[in-house]
């Protein structure tokens, strides 16, 4: 080796790293208006401006994780851990992902020998003024062979409204592990929110409506619609709500509704049919909460669908910038 050329080598490669740090560090910070931190506890904040729209837990006290609270424009959340009059109903986990039949194992009931839903890793997070991104992934283990059965890449995107608005976007990816994997017919999956009290038309002052505006469970329960809400007070002179969209993309929209007066609206994939997962052929679905003021405006809640619906879809790819190792970017097509 030449061991003089080496060190001018050296030295140059040092100098300008040197002076890339230099610049980096004359650079002014600029705070991000969406962000995501992680937080104590296996939990992780989403913030806009500095105040929590929502939070990610990720610990193994319960079955699955889940997102609590979903915060409203004033603040308040409108979700709820459990059901407000049926300790059997702790499975009720504000928003949660999960399903009554996968492989003939429960993942929906807190039961001994039911499904786990672990959090493998986080991917990545990403920060900026229109959006914070946050892509985890997780495992689906059988709760009898404690095998992991399905892989599911979870992107959740926050996005700011007007007025303390704002948009909770969550796009998945469920891949079969080594096997097909079947979620069977019920009601109960894949996603569904159990909203705030208040919210409720059983226990508060609440209202449920639909995409084609029929009005309560009776009316609604097992009906198709492209989206569902439930909006009431949140404290005295307040109204808020939840409005939970089908992405207009997803296989078998507009999706079945499993809904009930107490207060709790779940998309239901496989109310009518199972559907099969295999290694070969994931399944994608991706769907929208958008937390508002005053009672659903139907004409609002189109427009924001036909918004939706020309979003771009996300993969987590491996980082291309320093320190990074994953990073999100726009879905290629197919």
């Amino acid at each position: 080796m030449n061991t003089r050329r080496h060190f001018f080598a050296t030295a140059l490669g040092s100098s300008a790293a040197l002076a890339l740090r230099a610049e980096e560090a004359g650079r002014p910070f600029h705070f991000p208006k969406c962000q995501i931190v992680p937080q104590a506890d296996h939990s992780v904040h989403f913030e806009v401006a500095g105040r929590e729209t929502t939070r990610w837990h990720f610990a193994t006290d319960y079955p699955r994780p889940c997102f609590f609270p979903l915060n409203g424009p004033s603040g308040i959340a409108l979700t709820r851990m459990g059901h407000p009059g049926a300790p059997n109903h702790d499975h009720h986990q504000s928003v949660w992902f999960a399903h009554n039949d996968v492989n003939g194992c429960t993942f929906w009931a807190n039961k001994p020998d039911g499904g786990r839903i672990r959090q493998k890793d986080w991917l990545c997070y990403e920060d900026s003024d229109e959006h914070a991104i946050m892509a985890v992934s997780l495992g689906w283990y059988d709760g009898k062979t404690q095998r992991e059965v399905l892989d599911h890449t979870l992107i959740a995107i926050q996005r700011p409204g007007d007025d303390g608005e704002h948009t909770l976007e969550l796009q998945s990816t469920f891949k079969a592990v080594n096997e097909p994997v079947q979620l069977g017919k019920t009601n109960f999956g894949l996603l569904a929110v159990r909203v705030a009290k208040s919210l409720s038309v059983h226990f508060g002052g609440g209202k449920l409506t639909d995409s084609e505006g029929r009005v309560g469970e009776p009316d609604i329960f097992g009906k198709q619609a492209a989206w569902m809400d439930y909006s009431g007070p949140v404290k005295d002179g307040v109204t808020e709500g939840i409005t939970f969209f089908d992405h207009p993309a997803n296989p078998r929209h507009p999706t079945h509704w499993h809904v009930r007066s107490d207060g709790w609206m779940g998309a239901s994939f496989c109310l009518n049919e199972a559907h099969t997962i295999t290694p070969e052929a994931p399944l994608r679905l991706c769907y929208l909460l958008h937390a508002h003021r005053g009672h659903v405006d139907a004409a609002r809640a189109a427009k924001l669908l036909a918004e939706f619906a020309k979003w771009p879809l996300r993969e987590v790819v491996k980082g291309t910038k320093p320190h990074h190792q994953f990073e999100t970017r726009i879905a290629a097509e197919g």
